[in-house]
């Protein structure tokens, strides 16, 4: 624990901040809310988890973290169970990740991805207004939800919301969802919504997703196939916006002038194509392959899409630490791994002693 603090105090956040605090975090089974689990679980919070059943061979499996933190398997819609758990966890820090968050799943069930992302952030704030204990909350949404203009440069947090896809258009209801709450409803209380990049990293198993989806061909000894070699994305390690996470969280505790909107990103240099993400992993996985692949009659997805986090940086000190190289390798390292628990809590101290020094 004492190098845990150390490191996390060099990059100006203790994570002894978070020992016995009551931490409540939905979607805590999925990809993102796994890796979170982890370092909370290692910081020493008391964790409650609300959320779906895991996927099979996700990291959520792999870490056992049922077994360290009270996991709720349950739907966010479900308003009564939601309540529930919530009154009985009796939460300090809210953490708010449960979301339908695949783009291609959201042009096939439109409703139900309106539903969990935006009705589902309603459904927590309402426990959030109706609680007592509660001092700070972090919304997680997507870079996604800003109106595509495709442009060159990064979008701000003050440009213009809602996209027509569904699943960016149901992201930026979220967003108008928690500023409503947040100036209506929950003026002492810290809340703020944090816009992160595409992610990355060890225990992702879900489909259309580029580095999964490399992996499985890899593994299999298939060419991979890339349907948007073109599009640009903000690609950055699952470390990465995790720590804003926590970091905000942690500064906005008590402090609700701070709380806001920030987007969550990686440096201009590594919003790169879906091509480059390509090369760079078959370069790191001896033998893969990779081919441009067109989906027939798919449907229209942005082309460029990055974050000026100029923002975060002034208000938190927050910055990107490992580039998109290191993001891919340490993502095909763990995937390696025999032991990923172990890989887990190394990488994720590998990252915070990098912190220390930048």
């Amino acid at each position: 624990m004492e190098k845990w603090q150390r490191s996390m105090e060099g990059v100006g956040m203790n994570l002894n901040f978070y020992k016995n605090k009551s931490v409540f975090v939905t979607g805590h089974t999925g990809f993102k809310g796994a890796w979170l689990c982890q370092i909370l679980k290692n910081a020493g919070a008391n964790i409650c988890g609300y959320a779906l059943e895991p996927v099979s061979n996700g990291i959520f499996e792999h870490n056992s973290l049922a077994c360290c933190m009270n996991s709720v398997i349950g739907d966010i819609r479900d308003t009564d169970r939601l309540t529930r758990t919530f009154i009985e966890a009796k939460p300090e820090i809210v953490f708010h990740l449960a979301a339908q968050p695949l783009v291609l799943d959201a042009f096939e069930q439109p409703r139900y991805t309106f539903d969990v992302n935006a009705q589902g952030t309603v459904n927590l704030l309402e426990c959030v207004r109706l609680a007592d204990s509660v001092k700070s909350v972090v919304i997680i949404t997507t870079d996604k939800v800003y109106k595509n203009q495709e442009w060159e440069y990064g979008y701000r947090e003050t440009d213009a919301l809602g996209d027509t896809e569904p699943y960016a258009a149901s992201k930026a209801c979220a967003e108008l969802v928690t500023a409503s709450y947040a100036e209506t409803f929950l003026m002492n209380i810290a809340v703020s919504s944090l816009r992160a990049g595409n992610v990355i990293g060890g225990g992702d198993v879900s489909e259309h997703r580029i580095i999964p989806d490399c992996l499985r061909s890899a593994i299999l000894g298939n060419a991979i196939e890339i349907r948007n070699p073109h599009s640009v994305r903000p690609y950055q390690h699952v470390l990465e916006p995790l720590f804003s996470y926590l970091l905000i969280a942690e500064k906005q505790y008590g402090n609700n002038k701070i709380s806001g909107s920030y987007n969550i990103g990686p440096n201009e240099s590594d919003c790169v194509t879906a091509a480059e993400i390509a090369k760079i992993f078959c370069s790191e996985w001896t033998g893969a392959k990779w081919h441009e692949k067109p989906v027939a009659n798919a449907p229209q997805e942005s082309g460029t899409l990055r974050l000026d986090c100029s923002k975060a940086r002034s208000a938190f000190g927050w910055k990107p630490i490992w580039d998109i190289r290191t993001a891919i390798r340490k993502t095909i390292e763990w995937e390696k791994a025999k032991n990923k628990t172990e890989m887990t809590n190394r990488q994720i101290g590998e990252y915070y002693e990098q912190a220390k020094y930048s």
